[in-house]
C-alpha cells in the first residue's frame, strides 16, 4: 500500500511539473520547437549602429554581448529555417537601395587572398558603401572561407569575435562566404560556428542543408582562379558533329578510404581505355601506402601515361564525381572546356541553382547507377550535345570566368530577392549576354533589350536620336556644327536632336540655332564632363541613339545608310570614325592607335549609332571611378563605351564607310581643327585609358574585325536610278 501511494505522490509531482513547464506563464515556455507547434521565427532586437566614440564607453560591447548570448541559441534554432521573408529586414533596403557594407577587417587577424579578392570585388561595385546605416547586406571583414582546422586560414574563436559586433544583430541581413567547412575524416558541411539568420554563400553545399532562396551555392574554385575577367571557353567553333577523340574521361584522386571513396574506387568498372578513359591514383596523403589495395600500383602507373589537359579538351563528356566534399574543382574545369559535366555527386546542391537552368548545360546520373553511365552519355543525340557544350560557354564565361563574377552573381541574386519587383527572368539569366549585364531596372520587357530583338522576332523602332556634343562657342552660322545638324534633321529616320552644351561660354539664343523639321532641345551640361553625352536613356524617345561631334561631316544620305545598316546589328556600336588596339609587347601593355589599317576593333562615338540601353548600362553598371577619370581628362569616353558594348555583345562593332574626299576630317585626330582631339597629350592619355579599362574588366574585351559595309555599287556603271543611296554618289 505504501508502495502504490509513493507512485502516486510521484505522478502526480510529474504530472504538476509538466503542466506548469508547457501551460504556465509564457516566460517558462521552451524557445525551441515542440512537438507539433508551429515554427516560427525568433525576432532579435534591432541594434542601432553606434560608432565606439558615439557610445562612449566599453561597457555597450559587454551589454551587446551578453544580449546576444541570451539570443544565441534561440537564433540558431531559427536560422535553420531561415527564408527571406522571416529572417532579412527589408526596411533598410526600401529606405536606401541595395547597397552592401564591409566590417573593417582585424588587425590581428588574417585574410587570405582570395578572401582579400572577394571584399575588393565587392568595393570596387556599385553595391558597396562606407556607411553601415546606409547598408541592405553586411559582409564580414573576418576570413570565413576555409573552417578547416587543419588549414592555416583557419580563424580560432569565430563565434566570439563575430557575435560580439555590434552590428550582428543576431545574423540579419549578413552574407558569409564560406568555401571549405569540416574537417578530416567526416568533412562536416556546417560551419563550426553559429551564423545565427545570415545567408551562407558556400560550395559544395548539400540539398539537405541548403535553405531555399536564402542560402547560395558557390562553385569550388582554386586558389589561382582570376579576379576579374578570366579567360574564355575553349570551344572556338561550333564544329558539327561535335565529338571529339574520347567520349567520357576523368583523371583524379582515388580516396581508398572514408568519404568520397564508393564512386571514385568503382570508376575501374566502366573504364575500357579508348573512348572511356577514367584514370585515377592513390597517391595523395602522407600515409597513402598503409592504405593501398591490389589494383593502386596498376592505376597508378595508368594514370601517368595520360595528360589531364589532353584528355579535358579532347573529350565530349567529362565525368565530375563527388570527392571528399560534394563540389570538386573538376566542375569548372569542364565547363570552361566545353566538355559536357556528367555529375555523380548525390545530393549535391550545383552553384547559382536558383537562377541557372543546369540542365541545359549538365548531365545529371546518380552514383549508384554508374554502371549505366556510358549507355546514357551514348544514347544523347548529336544536336543535344552541341547545344549542352554551347549553353557550358555562356554559363562559364557569364558567371564563373573569374572571381569578381562569382561575387557580383551572389550579390545579384540577393538584390533580385529583395528588390523583386524588379528582378530579372529566368530567361535573362539563361540566355545571352547574362543576368549581369541584363539590368531588370531599366525595362520589365525583353523586347527593350537590344539582344534580344533576334530571339523575340521584335523590331528596334524605326527612328533614332541625335545626340550632338557641342564644346566650343558658336560664333558663326557656318561652322560644321550648324551643317550638321541641318544634315541630320533632315534625315528620314531622325525624331528628334539633341545639343549637349559642354561649352564654358554662354548658351546661344534659340534664333541661333538653324530651324529644324524636328523636335529641336539644347540641354546645358558641365563644361568638360565629357561622359555626360551618355545621357540617361528615359530622355530618348527611341531606341537608336546617334552619337555626334560637333565636328563630323556627315550626308544625309550617311546618316540614312547608317542607321539602316544598325537596324541589322542593334547590339553593336555602328559607325564612321575607327580605330584599333594591339598589344605593346616591349611595354607589355595594351596600345591604341589611329592608323588606317586593314583590320579596326572599335568605332568612336564621334560619329557612331547605338542602342540606347548603353547609355542606361554605362550609367548604372561601370564604376563611378573609370567614368571620374574619363571627366578628369575629357577623353577616353568612347573607348569606354566600346570596351563596355563589346563585353556584353563578345562581338566587334561594325563599321560603315564615308566619303573618301573627307576621310580624313573624320575626327580631329587626323585633322588640323582645333579641338579637344589636337591636344598634344591625347594620344598619352588613350593609352592610359586602355591600361586602367583593361585591368578594371580584367581581359581585352574589344575584338577585331574587317568587315566594312559599304552602300552596294554606288561608284559602278548601274544607273543612278537603280540606287538606293543616290546622293552619295552626286556629292
Amino acid at each position: 500500500m505504501k508502495t502504490n501511494r509513493r507512485y502516486f505522490t510521484l505522478f502526480s509531482a510529474s504530472l504538476f511539473i509538466f503542466l506548469c513547464y508547457y501551460f504556465g506563464p509564457a516566460d517558462n515556455r521552451p524557445s525551441g520547437r515542440a512537438a507539433g507547434a508551429r515554427w516560427r521565427p525568433v525576432p532579435v532586437p534591432t541594434q542601432p549602429y553606434t560608432s565606439g566614440e558615439e557610445d562612449g564607453s566599453e561597457d555597450h560591447n559587454k551589454r551587446v554581448s551578453r544580449s546576444v548570448t541570451s539570443q544565441d541559441e534561440s537564433a540558431v534554432s531559427a536560422g535553420k529555417h531561415c527564408r527571406m521573408d522571416s529572417c532579412f529586414d527589408l526596411s533598410p533596403c526600401e529606405r536606401n537601395g541595395f547597397k552592401v557594407y564591409i566590417y573593417p577587417p582585424s588587425k590581428e587577424e588574417k585574410i587570405s587572398e582570395t578572401y582579400q579578392n572577394i571584399l575588393s570585388a565587392i568595393e570596387e561595385s556599385r553595391f558597396y558603401t562606407p556607411d553601415p546605416r546606409k547598408a541592405c547586406v553586411f559582409v564580414l571583414g573576418l576570413d570565413t572561407l576555409d573552417r578547416d582546422r587543419l588549414s592555416r586560414q583557419y580563424v580560432v574563436d569565430m563565434k566570439t569575435k563575430v557575435w560580439s559586433h555590434p552590428l550582428w544583430n543576431g545574423g540579419k541581413n549578413h552574407l558569409i562566404f564560406n568555401f571549405f567547412s569540416g574537417t578530416w575524416p567526416d568533412y562536416s558541411e556546417v560551419l563550426d560556428f553559429d551564423i545565427g539568420f545570415a545567408m551562407l554563400a558556400k560550395a559544395s553545399m548539400g540539398t539537405e542543408k541548403f535553405r531555399p532562396k536564402f542560402d547560395i551555392s558557390l562553385p569550388l574554385i582554386s586558389k589561382d582562379h582570376p579576379k576579374a575577367g578570366g579567360e574564355r571557353g575553349h570551344m572556338k567553333h561550333n564544329s558539327f558533329p561535335p565529338l571529339r577523340k574520347y567520349l567520357l574521361v576523368f583523371k583524379g584522386k582515388r580516396y581508398l578510404t572514408g568519404i568520397g571513396s564508393d564512386t571514385r574506387n568503382s570508376l575501374y568498372h566502366i573504364n575500357n581505355s579508348e573512348d572511356i578513359v577514367l584514370l585515377t591514383t592513390c597517391k595523395h596523403g602522407k600515409d597513402w601506402q598503409k592504405y593501398k589495395d591490389a589494383r593502386c600500383d596498376e592505376d597508378n602507373a595508368e594514370y601517368e601515361k595520360y595528360d589531364f589537359r589532353d584528355l579535358l579538351f579532347n573529350s565530349t563528356f567529362c565525368l565530375v564525381p563527388r570527392g571528399r566534399r560534394l563540389g570538386s574543382f573538376r566542375f569548372l574545369e569542364a565547363l570552361q572546356a566545353a566538355c559536357v559535366p556528367v555529375m555523380m555527386s548525390n545530393g549535391w546542391e550545383l552553384p547559382f541553382s536558383e537562377i541557372i537552368d543546369w540542365n541545359t548545360a549538365v548531365v545529371s546520373t546518380d552514383e549508384r547507377l554508374l554502371l549505366q553511365v556510358p549507355s546514357i552519355v551514348r544514347s544523347i543525340q548529336l544536336d543535344q550535345i552541341m547545344s549542352l557544350k554551347q549553353q557550358t560557354q555562356f554559363l562559364w564565361e557569364a558567371y564563373f570566368s573569374s572571381l569578381n563574377k562569382i561575387v557580383m552573381t551572389t550579390l545579384e541574386i540577393i538584390q533580385d530577392r529583395v528588390l523583386y519587383h524588379t528582378s530579372r527572368s529566368y530567361h535573362m539569366w539563361n540566355s545571352l549576354p547574362g543576368g549581369l549585364f541584363a539590368l531588370p531596372q531599366y525595362s520589365p520587357h525583353l523586347s527593350e533589350f537590344p539582344f534580344y530583338y533576334d530571339r523575340l522576332g521584335a523590331q528596334p523602332f524605326h527612328k533614332f536620336t541625335a545626340i550632338i556634343l557641342v564644346v566650343s562657342p558658336l560664333v558663326t552660322q557656318s561652322q560644321p556644327v550648324m551643317k550638321l545638324i541641318v544634315a541630320v534633321a533632315r534625315s528620314q529616320y531622325c525624331a528628334q536632336v539633341i545639343i549637349l552644351w559642354n561649352c564654358e561660354k554662354r548658351l546661344p539664343a534659340k534664333h541661333q540655332w538653324p530651324a529644324t523639321p524636328v523636335p529641336f532641345t539644347v540641354i546645358e551640361g558641365k563644361s568638360k564632363v565629357i561622359s555626360g553625352r551618355f545621357l540617361p536613356y528615359y530622355i530618348i524617345p527611341t531606341d537608336a541613339v546617334l552619337s555626334l561631334d560637333e565636328d563630323i561631316v556627315l550626308s544625309t544620305a550617311e546618316v540614312d545608310f547608317a542607321f539602316s545598316v544598325w537596324q541589322f546589328f542593334p547590339d553593336r556600336i555602328v559607325g564612321y570614325p575607327a580605330r584599333n588596339h594591339f598589344w605593346d609587347g616591349n611595354k607589355e601593355r595594351w596600345g591604341y592607335t589611329s592608323k588606317w589599317t586593314n583590320d579596326y576593333s572599335m568605332v568612336l562615338t564621334g560619329a557612331a549609332i547605338y542602342h540606347k540601353y548603353y547609355h542606361y548600362l554605362y550609367n548604372s553598371y561601370l564604376p563611378t571611378s573609370l567614368k571620374d577619370m574619363v571627366d578628369k581628362m575629357s577623353n577616353c569616353e568612347d573607348i569606354l563605351m566600346n570596351f563596355l558594348v563589346s563585353s556584353v555583345s563578345k562581338l566587334p562593332p561594325i563599321k560603315v564607310t564615308q566619303k573618301k574626299q573627307y576621310k580624313e576630317n573624320m575626327m580631329g585626330e587626323n585633322s588640323n581643327s582645333k579641338s579637344r582631339w589636337a591636344d598634344p597629350d591625347h594620344f598619352s592619355q588613350r593609352q592610359t585609358c586602355m591600361k586602367t579599362f583593361a585591368n578594371w574588366f580584367g581581359t581585352m574585351p574589344l575584338i577585331h574585325s574587317r568587315v566594312r559595309l559599304d552602300p552596294v555599287l554606288f561608284k559602278d556603271q548601274v544607273s543612278i536610278l537603280r540606287k538606293k543611296y543616290r546622293d552619295i554618289e552626286k556629292q
